[in-house]
């Protein structure tokens, strides 16, 4: 069983979510990159959710983003099913999408932790050996022009949605500044330096290793049911926290620690019959499914 989330409202958090059997399921095209760009402004609009960054590789997608009303959940729920639902109807599929389990969301601490994992997300394409720059990616890819330049309106597939259907026939897709910089343009040179630093690193490695780089074209030639060779990664920690200050890390550590053994102890009281159990601040599934009472912030 999955530990429970402690969802916080304000969070900013790197999430990302596989595909199931690592298959190129998201392999870059008009249809991919136009189903994913409306679903994300879409649903970002409706749980108020603000996006930092984002890529979204064949067998994998990283959002940057920032959760001011506690929405995450919601968020990425509609996020996955649209998404999967849409790409399965044009891959012919009818089995999972998504890989088992649920998404990954790793609390990011500090402004410096935010910048590390938007530029982590943008260098993506490049650490994967797949193309030189992430700008070259020829799918969802975010620049970092883009943040701060305003919302783009993203029409609605003619794929898969009805018009007469819930979606909206177009939604605004816009990239936020996180909180903690002084400026926009601050974040973006700031940003740009980093990627560029994590970009040469990846390229340096890969060389060191006598592997070149896939190319786009070759990346957009692979079938949607292919998948990687076996020597990629398959499994490695999950945290739930992240950040480069190490007392910073400790103290978030600590918080989530305190959280799951006050939940498991809400828990048990509520399962005895305790209904009038009070659970910590930050519970999202009780609340959401049993209307629980949770403790209010300190």
């Amino acid at each position: 069983m999955t530990a429970p989330r402690q969802i916080l409202p304000g969070t900013t958090y790197l999430v990302s979510r596989r595909v199931a059997d690592r298959r190129f399921l998201l392999r870059p095209s008009a249809l991919v990159n136009a189903v994913l760009e409306y679903v994300l402004a879409a649903k970002a609009q409706e749980y108020g959710v603000l996006l930092h960054a984002f890529c979204v590789l064949s067998n994998h997608l990283h959002l940057v983003l920032t959760d001011p009303q506690g929405n995450l959940p919601p968020f990425m729920r509609d996020v996955c099913s649209s998404v999967a639902r849409a790409l399965n109807a044009a891959h012919g599929k009818w089995e999972w999408f998504w890989s088992p389990g649920s998404y990954s969301a790793v609390a990011l601490q500090t402004p410096a932790d935010v910048l590390d994992k938007m530029a982590y997300t943008l260098a993506n394409p490049v650490k994967a050996g797949l193309v030189r720059r992430g700008a070259e990616w020829p799918g969802l890819w975010s620049a970092p022009a883009r943040i701060g330049a305003g919302p783009r309106e993203v029409q609605r597939p003619a794929h898969y949605f009805r018009e007469a259907g819930n979606t909206p026939p177009s939604a605004p897709l816009e990239l936020v500044c996180p909180a903690g910089f002084a400026s926009v343009e601050e974040l973006r040179e700031r940003l740009t330096e980093e990627l560029t630093e994590q970009e040469d690193r990846a390229a340096r490695a890969l060389a060191e290793a006598g592997r070149s780089f896939l190319g786009a074209r070759r990346v957009l030639a692979q079938s949607p049911f292919a998948r990687p060779a076996p020597v990629e990664p398959r499994r490695g920690l999950r945290p739930r926290v992240a950040s480069r200050d190490k007392w910073k890390r400790l103290e978030a550590i600590g918080r989530l620690k305190s959280f799951l053994a006050e939940y498991r102890e809400a828990w048990l009281a509520f399962s005895a019959g305790a209904r009038a159990t009070v659970f910590p601040e930050g519970t999202y599934w009780m609340r959401v499914t049993f209307g629980v009472a949770c403790a209010a912030s300190g």
